[in-house]
């Protein structure tokens, strides 16, 4: 079978300049960019709830103490 062979010409482009498209706005990227902080706290808070309960149920006071602490600096910043 032979190879296939694919030869390509270059002619310069005589038409209008064509324009990028705008960046995307401010607004929608800092709104997103608010989103994921939202959607990283609420799963950062869930994850710390969770190891505290876990603590809790295991009645391990020195993990509780130290949980709970990451958790008030992680609220209240």
């Amino acid at each position: 079978m032979k190879k296939e062979k694919v030869s390509l010409i270059f002619f310069r482009y005589t038409g209008k300049p064509i324009h990028a498209k705008k960046e995307i706005p401010f607004e929608m990227s800092m709104l997103a960019r608010l989103q994921l902080d939202v959607i990283c706290f609420k799963y950062n808070r869930c994850k710390l709830e969770e190891a505290i309960n876990e603590s809790l149920q295991k009645k391990d006071k020195e993990s509780f103490r130290r949980i709970s602490e990451q958790y008030k600096e992680y609220i209240w910043k």
